[in-house]
């Protein structure tokens, strides 16, 4: 069922485990999947010298919607104390660089809370990372997540960037980029994705970005685990016009 050699898969039925604690082992990993659906093989990489794994393991499932499945009701799953992050291993699944930075975070907000948050302004590529002390496991009070498209993460901003999430109010803006202090969302970012996506009309391919999102309103939104079923997705400024000209 397990191996620690690197073998063929199926990558649409694989999941990607990140931010494992050292005490975690192939047989936990495997424990803990095969409760949610049925696992072909694992591989655990580890350090030829200490044999100490790198903090990942890689699960392959029988079909993509058994690794779907998975992500859903172990996104949040914690093993000794430090939750789990799961990555899906699509080939569809591209990071364009709608990747945002959500700080001044409350100490109560963790990775379900904020997933919860922002998944009303679109698909959320992978789960949303906070930054934690690594002794205590104490948020450091910012963390990440990426959208799938600029239209989303673009509503994000727009709507989160100074709201309240657990009574303080949140920044949210574009994450700047590895090594560099340019940010995401470029136009040379935004080009790139539109040329991309599927069935990208030409003047999109030409010119980066889709039309802008329409503006959401400003609003304090204090998330619980069971959102209310009447509670409305998007709240929509009415456009303000300019008075008439005198005649």
């Amino acid at each position: 069922m397990s191996s620690n050699l690197p073998q063929e898969r199926n990558i649409d039925a694989c999941i990607q485990v990140r931010d494992l604690d050292p005490m975690v082992t192939e047989d936990l990993v495997l424990e803990l999947m095969i409760q949610a659906a049925p696992v072909v093989k694992i591989f655990m990489p580890k350090d030829k010298l200490t044999g100490q794994h790198s903090g990942k393991a890689f699960v392959e499932f029988q079909s993509e919607s058994d690794a779907e499945y998975v992500m859903k009701i172990m996104k949040f799953v914690k093993l000794y104390g430090k939750p789990i992050k799961l990555k899906k291993e699509s080939k569809d699944k591209v990071d364009i660089g709608a990747n945002l930075f959500i700080g001044n975070l409350d100490a109560e907000v963790d990775e379900r809370t904020l997933y919860e948050t922002f998944l009303r302004f679109g698909n959320i590529l992978f789960t949303p990372k906070i930054m934690r002390d690594p002794q205590t496991g104490v948020s450091k009070g910012y963390g990440f997540l990426s959208y799938d498209n600029f239209s989303s993460s673009d509503a994000a901003i727009e709507a989160m960037n100074g709201e309240f999430l657990c009574n303080k109010p949140i920044s949210v803006t574009y994450a700047r980029k590895k090594d560099s202090q340019e940010k995401h969302g470029s136009k040379a970012e935004r080009t790139i994705a539109a040329s991309k996506a599927p069935n990208a009309p030409p003047h999109m391919m030409m010119m980066g970005a889709p039309p802008p999102p329409p503006i959401l309103s400003n609003m304090n939104f204090n998330p619980s685990p069971f959102p209310s079923q009447n509670q409305p997705h998007h709240m929509f400024k009415q456009p303000q016009y300019p008075p008439p000209p005198p005649f």
